[in-house]
């Protein structure tokens, strides 16, 4: 084995960064999911804390916020889902048959430029956009006869404000990975094709869609995989009293608990629930689709 490693040091020498990282920041911190089974306290130390055991899981699921939490957590989460995946697929068959030329970038540029903008820019814009007094969506409907609507006071209308946001932000970059796989298609199959006499959307459906299946079994284990692991950052800009019943989610939760009520334990816990549940449904989802289309993960 040390002789492998030593004719081919140069690749191990490249991929050294990638695992230094992953190593220090991602497995390192592991072992402080300790805390989650102790009553955590600074001043005696991860190992010093004495042990509670699943106290703070039981606190957890006997709350009486726990399904609401599950509820808007696992709203956002599929409404997301359903809306965000089929999209940038949508999309990246579309920019595949447009011709090369100006409209083909533009469009590319223009749908690519969003994923730039940060999250704070992002919540601020749609702030501003759905102020019932000054934003430009009210004024807008009160031009086309309609009452102006106050958008982010309205539970019922957080979760479309989130997810169609977040779709708006990032269909263009999610499309990229999609152009890649389509670059692949043999263009002797469209040739073939096109002598046979099948139309253009006969060609997408069973030429270029066969092609980036693999590619989307993939993106959607991934996505069920992560689909409790929404950040904070987004929701907790969006956030204000009035629009709480629909938008606190594990996320937001865990952060308040544990950076501002200094709850760490507790956070601890609820965040370790979040993520086996995540765990489960990537394994379970990745069984499922090596039985169903021989495409998975491992």
């Amino acid at each position: 084995m040390w002789e492998k490693i030593f004719k081919s040091w140069q690749l191990y020498v490249f991929i050294l960064p990638a695992f230094l990282y992953f190593l220090i920041f991602a497995y390192g911190p592991m072992y402080g999911v300790v805390i989650a089974f102790k009553d955590y306290m600074p001043s005696l130390g991860i190992w010093g804390s004495p042990w509670v055991g699943m106290k703070h899981f039981e606190r957890f699921f006997d709350s009486y916020y726990f399904w609401d939490l599950i509820k808007n957590t696992l709203g956002i989460s599929v409404y997301s889902l359903i809306v965000g995946f089929p999209l940038p697929i949508i999309l990246a068959l579309a920019l595949n048959e447009a011709k090369d030329g100006f409209f083909k970038k533009f469009t590319q540029t223009v749908t690519y430029a969003p994923n730039f903008i940060s999250v704070v820019v992002m919540a601020g814009m749609m702030i501003s956009f759905l102020s019932p007094s000054t934003g430009i969506i009210n004024h807008f409907l009160e031009f086309l006869g309609f009452e102006r609507i106050s958008f982010m006071t309205d539970p019922k209308w957080f979760k479309t404000i989130y997810v169609l946001s977040g779709v708006w932000q990032g269909t263009g970059w999610g499309s990229v990975i999609y152009l890649a796989a389509l670059s692949g298609v043999d263009t002797q199959l469209h040739e073939a094709a096109t002598v046979d006499g099948a139309t253009r959307l006969q060609r997408i459906w069973y030429i270029n869609l066969p092609t980036i299946v693999p590619t989307m079994v993939i993106l959607l284990i991934m996505n069920v995989g992560s689909l409790m692991a929404m950040g904070y950052e987004k929701i907790l800009l969006l956030q204000n009293p009035l629009n709480m019943e629909s938008s606190n989610v594990i996320a937001t939760f865990v952060y308040k608990q544990g950076l501002l009520d200094a709850q760490y334990s507790y956070a601890a816990a609820v965040g370790l629930f979040n993520s086996l549940i995540n765990a489960v449904l990537l394994i379970i989802v990745n069984k499922i689709s090596r039985k169903v289309s021989d495409v998975s993960l491992w």
